[in-house]
């Protein structure tokens, strides 16, 4: 059954954000039961709805594989930076999967510069690598317009953070992951056949996500 999102006046998150900004209770109780259970994942993805919704279309791939989602939908880099700690950090994974930057670009939490959303990124992915957790930045992926924030235009800056993704990536021995070849169409938008309302991923967008997922991850638990 496919994920039917809405976009009203007051949501539930925006309730959730007066009282926890960045929603740091969200996974407190999975990260206290993995570490009371001494299980350690093999890689965490840190994210948003796509990550939250990738948890949801497909548990298998999550379970079978070891790895832990902490997406939480409409989140901005600046609230995974701040939950990066218990939600990655003290997780002791042997990798992180950060997807993070479009919900910046749509303005979730107020207007976002490019500098902005790349120095949040970077801070996750220097405070990864501080705790000997290897890197991999996974593009954003492709969006024609957000249906939460049609006046915005959002093609430029996603062209320009996905670069500057992949070259931060080549300069600090840290693996890119790109989602947004395999996933954009002629508009430069997200494919018809792989999401209902162009930005959050279906199945068949999941489908395609996880063996580039994979092999980013051999790639740089390999190296």
């Amino acid at each position: 059954m496919a994920t039917t999102y809405t976009y009203s006046q007051e949501t539930e998150f925006d309730k959730l954000m007066k009282q926890d900004w960045a929603n740091l209770q969200k996974y407190n109780s999975e990260n206290k039961k993995l570490q009371e259970e001494q299980k350690k994942p093999k890689v965490v993805f840190m994210g948003n709805s796509i990550t939250e919704g990738w948890v949801r279309a497909n548990p298998e791939f999550f379970k079978n594989n070891n790895f832990v989602g902490r997406g939480i939908g409409g989140q901005t880099t600046p609230q995974m930076l701040i939950r990066f700690f218990p939600d990655v950090i003290d997780l002791n994974p042997e990798a992180v999967v950060i997807l993070a930057g479009t919900n910046d670009i749509a303005g979730n939490t107020g207007a976002s510069s490019v500098k902005m959303i790349t120095d949040n990124i970077k801070a996750m992915a220097q405070l990864a690598s501080a705790n000997k957790i290897e890197v991999i930045l996974a593009s954003i992926l492709p969006v024609y317009k957000y249906p939460w924030r049609t006046q915005i235009e959002p093609i430029e800056k996603i062209s320009e953070i996905n670069s500057w993704l992949k070259k931060y990536a080549e300069e600090n021995g840290h693996t890119y992951l790109d989602y947004y070849s395999a996933m954009a169409d002629k508009r430069k938008g997200l494919k018809a056949d792989y999401s209902e309302d162009g930005v959050h991923p279906n199945k068949t967008g999941y489908s395609v996500m996880e063996p580039l997922a994979n092999e980013a991850i051999r790639k740089a638990l390999d190296e």
